[in-house]
């Protein structure tokens, strides 16, 4: 049976959107800027003579700890989001598990607190299991995108949910800049300012995380009948070359992702290793990008209105390469470093918020959770193939500048395969199935379609 829009009301959608708020920090203040110099440093001081540190059975080069702890990371994501969401939807209890996933995640940021010497095994832990939980609560979260929003209104409510990541993101980056910048004057030492900037993220993560949990209305909606045994866990898969333009559209974004996530996790490591600057500086670097990244997010949909939702997808890849590449060949002053981050965030809005409202018109009806599992593997810093290929060009050419310039093969590739989706013929795929989204038809789907295609 066919269900409609669960309250399409501005109060419904902005507490949907209030979990980007929530959660935003964590990538931006954790993954993007913190840790990565800070357990590179905790790596370093614990390392052997040859700069090699031990965990886990393996041994690996200090500086590769991070990239190589962000990828095992997503290697579990690929095993728990998909499941997570077939779960979701099979079982009906979303919100419950939306809610488990989110303080999970933030008692684990949370946790980063007590990294101090050289207790970098902890730190990798803790940044396992808050990403991991994170990467499932958007499971669940992005899945009910398509329950607050109808179809020609979620380019606008997921433009909204990024823009206030965004800005949560920059607000509470700088609280925790000037606390490492004035960490003398508050009788803190730069680690400590660094390890409650960290842990700062946990904190923010579960007070706001309760307005979406609470706020959030879902309509009622019967079950899917559930296939026999453990089959249904893995249905998501097995029916992706049924919905070929779906097929297509993830494999393109699974690649594309990938390298801009990688960028996004990587690009403080970089400035501080390559060009050895300061990570308050560097932190006051990700700060404007998170402005500009919101005003960009936008700035995509009007651009997207113009040339199409796809191309304009493809316009950003583009912006993302160059950005690489100049990287890799000119880049050495903190004034450049500044310029180029403002660049990548320009690239950021539109990739992020438009592939997520494209790819929710391409989904069946009550299947939702199960696509954004699949979707999730590699979305907002869940990046594996890049942080690994990232961490073996380190490992084995001892360059930076290598180890960035090796991303632009995910661009690239990415956006040659983003180019043979047909997203209006998708949609309507997705609008025919048994209880597809009849409160458009076919005509008005085809026209929604084609303001992404």
């Amino acid at each position: 049976m066919a269900t409609t829009v669960a309250a399409s009301s501005r109060r419904n959608q902005l507490a949907w959107a209030l979990y980007d708020w929530a959660s935003g920090p964590f990538i931006i203040t954790v993954a993007s800027v913190f840790l990565g110099p800070y357990l590179t440093n905790l790596a370093k001081a614990g390392a052997d003579s040859a700069g090699m540190v031990h965990i886990a059975g393996l041994t690996v080069a200090a500086g590769a700890l991070f990239p190589y702890t962000v990828s095992f990371s997503v290697l579990l994501q690929l095993l728990v989001m998909p499941v997570a969401g077939a779960v979701g939807d099979s079982w009906g209890h979303k919100k419950l598990m939306f809610g488990a996933f989110a303080y999970a995640g933030a008692l684990a940021a949370g946790g980063l607190y007590f990294l101090r010497g050289t207790n970098y095994g902890l730190g990798a832990a803790l940044f396992v299991v808050a990403n991991v939980a994170y990467g499932a609560s958007f499971v669940m979260y992005d899945s009910f995108l398509n329950e607050v929003a109808a179809a020609d209104e979620r380019h606008r409510v997921s433009a909204l949910g990024w823009s206030l990541g965004a800005l949560a993101s920059g607000l509470l980056l700088l609280a925790n800049v000037v606390a490492v910048a004035k960490a003398g004057a508050l009788g803190l030492t730069t680690a400590d300012a660094v390890r409650i900037s960290l842990a700062s993220a946990g904190v923010w993560w579960a007070v706001f995380a309760v307005i979406p949990l609470v706020g959030i209305r879902l309509p009622a909606r019967a079950a899917p009948a559930r296939s026999s045994g453990l089959a249904w866990l893995t249905r998501g898969y097995r029916d992706l070359p049924r919905y070929r333009q779906s097929m297509w559209f993830l494999i393109a974004y699974l690649i594309y992702n990938d390298g801009v996530q990688t960028v996004a996790t990587m690009a403080s490591q970089f400035g501080q290793e390559e060009l050895h600057i300061s990570i308050d500086v560097i932190a006051s670097v990700v700060l404007l990008a998170q402005f500009v990244g919101m005003l960009s997010t936008f700035g995509s949909i009007q651009l997207a209105k113009r040339i199409g939702g796809k191309a304009a997808i493809c316009a950003s890849l583009l912006l993302w390469t160059a950005a690489v590449v100049y990287a890799y060949g000119w880049l050495y002053t903190t004034a450049q470093y500044v310029g180029v981050g403002v660049v990548f965030a320009v690239a950021w809005g539109g990739t992020q918020s438009l592939s997520r409202s494209l790819f929710s018109l391409l989904i069946p009806r009550g299947r939702e959770a199960e696509y954004f599992g699949v979707f999730m593997i590699s979305s907002r810093g869940t990046s594996w193939l890049g942080p690994l290929l990232f961490g073996l060009a380190l490992q084995f050419s001892h360059s930076y500048r290598v180890a960035l310039v090796s991303l632009v093969v995910f661009f690239l590739t990415g956006m040659a395969v983003l180019l043979r989706v047909n997203v209006e013929q998708g949609a309507l795929q997705a609008a025919a199935e048994p209880g597809g989204d009849n409160a458009l038809t076919a005509r008005s789907i085809a026209a929604v379609a084609g303001a992404y295609d």
